[in-house]
């Protein structure tokens, strides 16, 4: 009797990839994953149990989806002609991109697969979910500074001509926004040449700055965004904004029911309390320019600026000071050998005040 590889069935890249890593963060203070570090009130808490206590669980979601579009769509006024679809956090909506614009290779498109192009260092599951749909991925590298190389994307985009491209912002992890005439400048020459626009606006609770007063005057631009910065992490709701039309066609991938009624209710829940999270958000920047301010008086540390939930700072040693935190119990991430450029780099998530303290004091020890 032949003996059989189960392994064989599955496809060889994927076999060559690492699983997207989340650290054991049991017993420690958790600064690595940029999540609101707020909670809801005992209040909140009891009045959110009662609601999801009263969820039909043995139904499939039905209006209760509907009803969430609807809460989004006075969340974030759209514009004339806009639509929105859900998805199990801004990570499936990413995949399900893909999957739409995985244009086979045929005479039309000289026989190459679609590309998708992405700024780097960026979010990670840009290129992971390229290679999960069979599209060629192309990383264009930053400026040293974290800024768009404007001159190398648009040469980029010209030889490769992406079928999507994905502009963070703000970027993670170098927590920036790209400059009005960088963006105008790249999202003028996507629509040129057919490309579809991807801005991920993640961590947009804590930015100045919006691309949604914009959105209407280019047709070829979709807008990302997801309630986990909102202070839903675990909720997993994400929602892309664009034309109706173009959103009518990427809904037809989506799989049925792919938001569960807990989600879809926890969710409707905390837009109902929207005052709740705006004020945690207002917090979190507050506590995001002490702890600028306290790390700029650090020697050999450098910090970059943050539109974000998260601060970007390079030391002399990523990963010794990273283990000397964690011993202390303080997590954070090392993101040092994600790319060139990040090179000593380390990842700071916001916390609260006195989060903010113990990892301040860990990181003076740690250096």
């Amino acid at each position: 009797m032949p003996t059989f590889n189960p392994l064989a069935c599955i496809r060889k890249d994927v076999q060559a990839m690492h699983a997207y890593p989340v650290q054991n963060a049991q017993g420690m203070i958790k600064l690595d994953a940029m999540e609101n570090p707020h909670r809801l009130s005992q209040k909140l808490q009891n009045q959110l149990g009662m609601r999801l206590g009263a969820v039909a669980l043995n139904r499939y979601p039905g209006q209760c989806i509907h009803d969430l579009q609807s809460a989004l769509k006075r969340h974030i006024p759209l514009p004339a002609g806009f639509d929105l679809m859900l998805g199990n956090g801004s990570d499936e909506l990413i995949s399900l991109l893909a999957t739409a614009c995985a244009l086979p290779p045929s005479a039309a498109n000289g026989y190459q697969k679609a590309c998708v192009l992405a700024p780097e260092p960026g979010f990670v599951m840009y290129k992971v979910s390229a290679q999960w749909q069979g599209l060629d991925y192309v990383g264009i590298p930053l400026k040293e500074d974290f800024t768009l190389d404007v001159p190398f994307m648009l040469t980029a985009m010209a030889h490769h001509r992406p079928t999507l491209l994905f502009l963070a912002y703000p970027n993670n992890p170098s927590a920036n926004l790209w400059d009005d005439d960088s963006m105008a400048s790249v999202i003028k020459a996507a629509g040129e040449q057919g490309t579809l626009v991807v801005i991920d606006e993640a961590y947009q609770p804590f930015a100045s700055k919006s691309y949604l007063d914009r959105l209407a005057h280019d047709p070829h631009v979709v807008l990302l965004r997801t309630l986990s910065k909102f202070g839903l992490a675990g909720v997993r709701l994400g929602y892309l904004v664009g034309h109706q039309a173009l959103i009518a066609q990427i809904d037809k991938v989506r799989p049925p029911y792919n938001v569960s009624v807990l989600n879809a209710e926890a969710a409707l829940f905390a837009l109902e309390h929207e005052d709740v999270f705006r004020a945690q958000a207002k917090d979190i920047c507050a506590q995001r320019d002490l702890l600028f301010e306290a790390l700029s008086q650090l020697d050999r540390v450098q910090v970059f600026q943050s539109e974000a939930n998260m601060i970007l700072l390079r030391v002399s040693d990523a990963q010794k000071t990273f283990d000397n935190m964690k011993a202390r119990g303080v997590l954070i991430k090392n993101v040092s050998k994600m790319h060139p450029l990040l090179t000593n780099c380390l990842r700071l998530t916001v916390g609260t005040f006195d989060e903010n303290q113990n990892m301040m004091a860990a990181l003076k020890e740690s250096l």
